[in-house]
């Protein structure tokens, strides 16, 4: 504690808040702050950022088309026509590139997908004009779309990243998955990345198809930071392998951008990552994040969080929930319907719309 309490000392208000509320009240398994805000709030944008590929060009428009959010929101329309124009440019620029370093079956579709993406730029640089906010927002938000679709027709055909041999015994998600998240107050949908979080993704997405956490109850309520559910009816607090009949642990996995390796089971704390951002950051509202023990890292079983990201609350200067926990996925619709539920609540059901094929019973 001496040695968590050092880490937080410019931050005394919330240190306080959260030694009442996590260690008073209520002793849970998730081991976590509350974390400075992100630059890109987004989950999409943040998803399409975490995609393993280098296409520095496509990115490039990406980039400039998400940085208008800024320009958007006070209304700084000569500086959104010229940044509309200069991604037109671009895209006129690097389209031969862009088509030329995919496969030959890939073209076509790259093709189609760059005309829609330039008739729709098109359009934004008109509504830039007449300076009508929401469709602006709205053509922006298709258009960043396809850019995400151009992108995935670069992602490897092979997983590009090494999971330790000794987790062979562990399901993986060796790619995304987007789920149906039925809950008593309504549904929400979360795309899961198995790229980044292949394991805890992989625990998350096998748990989903043996209908696991059907039925489950909101079993944490943290106002402004956290929703936790998936500890099973009983004296288990986790996921009991038929096979073993041992619980089932998931090391704590974290990939960091620029970095070769994933990291297991090592918070930054311990790698000494102290100023680093997680390609899945917690930046977001409904961020998933995997629980684990006040003690240990590596013994998250099955009970996952979705995170309240509340930007006020966050302290300047900090980020003590990236690193320490693993973020697998984010609630992309039904953000209404996360910020109605409380411990009154409960899971229905679980469902995957997409992805199944991507789940491995191991390796």
């Amino acid at each position: 504690m001496q040695k968590f309490l050092s880490n937080l000392n410019k931050n005394y208000l919330f240190v306080l808040f959260i030694i009442i509320h996590v260690f008073l009240i209520k002793p849970v398994q998730v081991y976590a702050d509350l974390p400075t805000g992100n630059a890109v709030k987004d989950p999409y944008a943040i998803l399409r950022n975490a995609l393993p590929i280098k296409q520095n060009e496509i990115q490039e428009i990406q980039h400039k088309l998400e940085e208008t959010s800024d320009l958007v929101r006070g209304g700084r329309w000569p500086a959104l026509s010229k940044t509309v124009t200069k991604c037109k440019s671009l895209v006129k620029k690097y389209k031969g590139n862009i088509i030329n370093n995919l496969p030959t079956q890939e073209q076509k579709t790259a093709e189609a997908i760059l005309v829609l993406i330039n008739n729709d730029l098109e359009l934004l640089e008109d509504e830039a004009k007449v300076k009508d906010k929401n469709s602006f927002i709205a053509i922006r938000r298709t258009i960043l779309n396809n850019i995400g679709k151009l992108e995935e027709l670069f992602l490897p055909e092979t997983f590009p990243y090494e999971i330790p041999e000794e987790f062979d015994n562990l399901p993986r998600l060796l790619g995304r998955a987007t789920v149906k998240i039925n809950t008593s107050k309504g549904d929400m949908t979360a795309i899961i990345d198995g790229y980044n979080a292949p394991l805890t993704g992989g625990a998350f997405i096998d748990l989903v198809s043996k209908k696991f956490y059907d039925s489950l109850p909101i079993n944490r309520a943290e106002e402004f930071f956290v929703l936790q559910t998936g500890d099973p009816e009983g004296e288990a607090i986790g996921y009991i392998d038929p096979a073993t009949n041992q619980e089932r642990h998931v090391p704590l996995e974290i990939r960091v951008s620029g970095e070769t390796e994933t990291f297991y089971n090592q918070t930054f704390e311990e790698l000494g990552f102290y100023t680093e951002t997680p390609t899945l950051p917690f930046a977001t509202l409904g961020t998933l994040g995997w629980s684990h023990s006040n003690t240990e890292v590596g013994d998250g079983s099955s009970q996952f969080f979705f995170f309240l990201y509340e930007a006020e609350l966050n302290p300047a200067g900090r980020n003590l929930i990236d690193g320490r926990n693993a973020a697998f996925g984010y609630v992309v619709n039904g953000f209404e319907v996360l910020e109605e539920l409380t411990m009154d609540d409960k899971i229905i059901s679980i469902d995957i719309i997409e992805g199944q094929d991507n789940l491995k019973a191991n390796a």
